[in-house]
C-alpha cells in the first residue's frame, strides 16, 4: 500500500508517542495523592494513584503505634481546597490521634469520590523514565508494568524507616520492629517488658501510653529534645464555630506564615530588646501549647543565638519542674550549650515527661553513661548492663526527604537513579523537580520547607496542576528541569541554612539534615527561608512560565 507523507508523519508520531495507560501516576494515598487527584482531575486527565498499603492515610496508615498523633492543631491540618468539606467536617480535639486524622482522609476520598483513582496494596518497584517515547514505565511488586506521561512521588518526607545497625538485632527472641511498623494486630504490651531505642517525637508520644499498661518501660535515649507542652484539649461548639466562621482567614494565615501555620506573627517584637521582667511575663502567658510559642512570643528566637538560649533555658526550666527525680531531669533536659533550640525538631509533650516519675519507666543514657553494645535473645546490652525486653521497638526516625524515593530505582535520563544523584548533595528545583528527571514532580522533596505539611503539599500540587495545565493547553509533550536552575536554588538554600541556627543540627544527628543516616553524610535538606517566601517562589515561578523548565514536543 501506498501511504502519503502525511500518513507517514502520523504514523511516525503514533509510534513515537503511544498510547498510555493514564495521564499521571502518583505514588502514596496521603494528603499528597488526595490532593492532586483534585486538583488533576480539574483538569480532566486520568489520574492513578498507587500505595503499598491497604488503606489511604499515608503516614497515618502506617504509624499504628500507641499514642500517635498530630503535632499540628487539628484545624489547619487538612486540605483546604473545599470550603464545603471544611465546613462539614468535624475535629473532636486540638491534636487528632491517628484514627481521627485517617478518618478525615477517608471522609475527603467519600466526599470528593476519589476512590476509582486509588489502586491499594500495590507496591512501587521501579520507575524509569522512557527517553525516546518521553514517557515513565512504571512496575508494582506483581510485576504489572503501566505508562504515564508525568510520574509523581507524593509519598512523604518523613516515610521510609531509619533502621539502625545494632549487632544482634536478628537474634533478639521476641517482637523487634520500627516504630512507623507497629504491627496492626498480634501484640499485646501490657504487662510487658518495653525496649525503646530512640527518644524523638515518635517516643515522647509513645512511652506515657504504653507505660500505662506495660510492666516496665525503659528509654535508651541519646540526645534529649526540647520538649514543648501539646496541652491537649476538646473541640468544644463554641471554639469549632469560631474556627469555621473564619476560615478562610485561618487558610491565609497559613500560607503566609513562616512555618505553614495558622499562628499570629511575627509579634513585631524581639526577645534581645525587651526588658527581662516584661520577657518573662510574655514567655509565661504564652505557654499555653503547641508551636506557637515559638512564634507568638517574639520574633528572633530562632534568629538570634541569645535569644534562643533564652528561650531554650526558659522550655528548660519549666521541663525540670515535672520531673521529680533531679538526675532523670539532668538526662532529659538540653542546653543551648548542646545544641540550639529547632537544631532538631522539638517534640510535643502529652505526659512524657510524667511517665518518668512513675517506677516502672526507666531512662538510660546511651550517648555518655552506658553506650549501646548489641541486642541479645533477651534484651538489650550496654557497656555496664544486660537489660531483658518481651519487646523492642525501634524509634529510630526516618531517612527524612530523600529516603522514600531512594528506596527503589527510580532512573532518569541515561538509566541514572535518584540515589546516585544524590549521594554526595541532595539537591532539586525547589524540592518538586529534580534536574536529570524529565515530567517527574515530587511533592515536598529534598530543599523544600520545613512547615505545616497539608499547607505545603496542597502548594506544590497547585504548582504541579498548573505545569502540566500549561504542557497540556500548548501541546508539550516534555519537560526538563535545568541544571543552572538547580544549582541556583541549592546554592541559595544553603546560603540561607548556613545563616540560621538549625546549622548545628548535624552535631546532634538531626534528621532534618539526614545527619541520623548511616550511609549518607549530612547535607542541607531543609529551605528555612520561610514557608511563605517559599510558596511565594512557587507562585512566581508558574506565573512566569515555569522558567526553571525546558518545555519541548516530540513530534
Amino acid at each position: 500500500m501506498t501511504m502519503n507523507a502525511d500518513t507517514n508523519v502520523a504514523e511516525a508520531s503514533s509510534e513515537l508517542l503511544p498510547t498510555l495507560d493514564y495521564d499521571a501516576i502518583v505514588i502514596g494515598a496521603g494528603f499528597a495523592g488526595l490532593a492532586l487527584i483534585h486538583y488533576l482531575r480539574k483538569l480532566d486527565l486520568n489520574v492513578r494513584v498507587f500505595d503499598r498499603a491497604s488503606d489511604v492515610g499515608g503516614t497515618w496508615a502506617w504509624n499504628h503505634y500507641p499514642g500517635a498523633a498530630t503535632d499540628s492543631e487539628s484545624y489547619y491540618y487538612c486540605l483546604t481546597f473545599s470550603p464545603e468539606l471544611l465546613q462539614e467536617w468535624s475535629w473532636s480535639k486540638r491534636y487528632p490521634g491517628r484514627e481521627e486524622t485517617q478518618s478525615y482522609m477517608k471522609f475527603v476520598a467519600d466526599k470528593c469520590d476519589m476512590w476509582p483513582h486509588i489502586q491499594l496494596n500495590t507496591e512501587i518497584v521501579e520507575a524509569k523514565y522512557l527517553e525516546s517515547r518521553g514517557c515513565w514505565q512504571v512496575t508494582t511488586g506483581d510485576g504489572d508494568v503501566f505508562t504515564c506521561k508525568y510520574f509523581i512521588s507524593g509519598m512523604g518526607m518523613i516515610s521510609e524507616p531509619m533502621i539502625p545497625k545494632i549487632a544482634g538485632m536478628d537474634r533478639f527472641k521476641g517482637p523487634i520492629f520500627h516504630s512507623s511498623r507497629w504491627p496492626q494486630q498480634g501484640l499485646e504490651y501490657a504487662g510487658k517488658r518495653v525496649g525503646i531505642i530512640g527518644a524523638g517525637a515518635t517516643a515522647v508520644q509513645m512511652v506515657p501510653v504504653v507505660a500505662e499498661t506495660a510492666e516496665s518501660v525503659t528509654v535508651f535515649q541519646r540526645t534529649p529534645n526540647y520538649i514543648l507542652p501539646a496541652m491537649q484539649k476538646p473541640m468544644t461548639p463554641e471554639w469549632e464555630a469560631e474556627i469555621k466562621n473564619n476560615y478562610d482567614a485561618i487558610v491565609a494565615k497559613c500560607r503566609n506564615h513562616v512555618f505553614g501555620m495558622a499562628f499570629d506573627s511575627p509579634v513585631g517584637r524581639n526577645a534581645m530588646d525587651t526588658p527581662a521582667e516584661e520577657r518573662q511575663r510574655i514567655f509565661e502567658e504564652n505557654w499555653t501549647g503547641s508551636f506557637r510559642w515559638v512564634f507568638e512570643t517574639f520574633d528572633d528566637l530562632l534568629a538570634s543565638p541569645d535569644a534562643n538560649r533564652m528561650a531554650g533555658d526558659f522550655i528548660a526550666a519549666k521541663m525540670r519542674e515535672r520531673v521529680k527525680d533531679p538526675k532523670i531531669a539532668d538526662l532529659l533536659t538540653p542546653s543551648f550549650d548542646d545544641y540550639p533550640l529547632f537544631a532538631k525538631r522539638p517534640p510535643l509533650d502529652h505526659g512524657y515527661l510524667e511517665a518518668f516519675n512513675r517506677d516502672n519507666v526507666h531512662l538510660i543514657d546511651i550517648k555518655e553513661q552506658e553506650p549501646l553494645v548489641e541486642i541479645t535473645e533477651t534484651g538489650v546490652r550496654t557497656t555496664r548492663n544486660d537489660y531483658e525486653f518481651d519487646i523492642i521497638v525501634l524509634a529510630t526516625g526516618f531517612k527524612a526527604y530523600t529516603g522514600a524515593l531512594e528506596a527503589f530505582p527510580i532512573r532518569g535520563d541515561g538509566g541514572h537513579t535518584l540515589s546516585e544523584k544524590w549521594q554526595a548533595q541532595s539537591s532539586s528545583i525547589m524540592g518538586v523537580c529534580v534536574a536529570g528527571f524529565p515530567n517527574m514532580f515530587v511533592v515536598t522533596g529534598p530543599q523544600a520547607p520545613f512547615a505545616n505539611l497539608p499547607t505545603s503539599i496542597e502548594q506544590n500540587a497547585i504548582w504541579i496542576s498548573r505545569c502540566i495545565n500549561k504542557m497540556e493547553r500548548e501541546g508539550l509533550d516534555v519537560f526538563e528541569p535545568q541544571e543552572d536552575a538547580e544549582r541556583e536554588w541549592t546554592a541559595a538554600t544553603s546560603n540561607i541554612h548556613e545563616q540560621t541556627l538549625m546549622a548545628e543540627g548535624d552535631k546532634v544527628n538531626s534528621w532534618m539534615m539526614g545527619a541520623n543516616r548511616d550511609d549518607k553524610g549530612a547535607r542541607v535538606l531543609i529551605y528555612f527561608g520561610g514557608a511563605n517566601a517559599y510558596y511565594d517562589a512557587l507562585d512566581q515561578s508558574a506565573d512566569e512560565g515555569f522558567p526553571q523548565l525546558r518545555f519541548k514536543k516530540l513530534s
